[in-house]
C-alpha cells in the first residue's frame, strides 16, 4: 500500500485521524512525521501536525482483510480467526458464520478453492513458503475420519475380491490420507494415478502376494498342487483307487489269492506224500 498524508492539529490527532481513514488500530500502520505542529505567534499563525501512514500488511492481516472482501461479494455474513505459526510458517484460518454448507461446496471443493486463493495472497511477497489451512465447523477433522473409514472398507473389499479398486480423483490432502490410512497394512498397497485434477487413488493387492491364495484374508500355502499343468511333474493315479489309498476290491482280490495260496499248499503236500 502506498504511503498516505493525513493532517491534524497535534500528531496525535492526526494518527487518530489516519486509524479511522483506514479503519484499524495503530499496530496495523506505520507513520512518519513531517511536520509537527506549531502553535504560531500569541496563538495565531499556528500550523497542523502532518504526518504520512500506510497499513503494515502483515501475513494474518492480508489473509483477513482477503476473506472479508470475498465474503462481502458473496453475501456471507461470517467472522475469521487468523493464527500465524512463525515457527513452522503456517497460518491457519478459522472461519465462523451462519450458512457455512456454501462456503465448504460438494466434498469442501469451494473451501480447497478457497484456500487456494489465500495461499497465493500471502505468498506473493513471501521469502518463506506459507501453508494455509483453511476450515469451518470442524469439517477437515470430519472429512479425514470419513476418509479413513472409507479407505479401511474398500481395503476389505480388496481382500475379500482380490480386484484392484479406484477411488474418486481426489486432491494432495485427501490422497495423503487415505495412503496414511493404509500404509501399515500387510496385505493391501495404494498408489495415485492419473493427471491433476483427475489424480485419484488405487488400493490393490500386494505385488508379492498376488499369486497366492487366500483364506479369511490369511495366505493359504497348504493347498494341493495342480499336476495337470505342462510342465508340471506328472503324477498317474493308481486306477480303482479311493482317497484313503486301498483299492475298492481288496476283499474280492484277497479270497482269490488265498484261494491260490490253498491251491499251492495242497499241490506241494501231495507232492511230499509221493516222495
Amino acid at each position: 500500500m502506498e504511503w498516505k498524508e493525513v493532517t491534524g492539529k497535534t500528531v496525535d490527532e492526526a494518527l487518530t485521524n489516519a486509524m479511522l481513514e483506514l479503519s484499524t488500530t495503530i499496530d496495523n500502520i506505520e507513520y512518519e512525521v513531517i511536520e509537527k505542529e506549531t502553535s504560531g505567534f500569541l496563538g495565531m499563525f499556528g500550523k497542523p501536525a502532518k504526518i504520512r501512514v500506510k497499513l503494515k500488511m502483515s501475513i494474518e492481516y492480508m489473509a483477513k482483510k482477503f476473506l472479508d472482501d470475498v465474503f462481502h461479494a458473496m453475501g456471507i455474513n461470517a467472522t475469521c480467526e487468523v493464527k500465524m505459526d512463525q515457527e513452522n510458517s503456517t497460518i491457519e484460518i478459522n472461519v465462523d458464520g451462519d450458512e457455512m454448507g456454501v462456503l465448504i461446496g460438494k466434498r469442501g471443493q469451494t473451501l480447497d478453492s478457497l484456500q487456494y486463493l489465500i495461499s497465493l495472497v500471502v505468498n506473493k511477497n513471501s521469502e518463506n513458503y506459507i501453508k494455509v489451512k483453511l476450515d469451518t465447523e470442524n469439517y477437515r477433522a470430519r472429512r479425514k475420519e470419513t476418509l479413513e473409514n472409507l479407505a479401511k472398507n474398500i481395503a476389505f473389499k480388496v481382500k475379500r475380491t482380490r480386484k484392484p479398486v479406484s477411488l474418486e480423483p481426489m486432491n494432495p490432502y485427501e490422497r495423503r490420507i487415505i495412503h496414511s490410512a493404509l500404509q501399515n497394512d500387510k496385505f493391501v498397497e495404494t498408489y495415485s494415478e492419473g493427471e491433476e485434477p483427475y489424480r485419484k487413488v488405487v488400493i490393490n493387492i500386494k505385488k508379492t502376494l498376488r499369486d497366492t491364495k487366500y483364506t479369511n484374508n490369511k495366505p493359504n500355502n497348504n493347498y494341493r498342487k495342480d499336476y495337470s499343468k505342462e510342465g508340471s511333474k506328472s503324477y498317474n493315479k493308481p486306477y480303482n483307487t479311493s482317497k484313503s489309498g486301498y483299492n475298492k476290491n481288496y476283499s474280492t482280490d484277497y479270497k482269490k489269492d488265498y484261494e491260490k495260496y490253498k491251491e499251492s499248499k495242497e499241490k506241494k503236500n501231495q507232492q511230499e506224500e509221493t516222495v
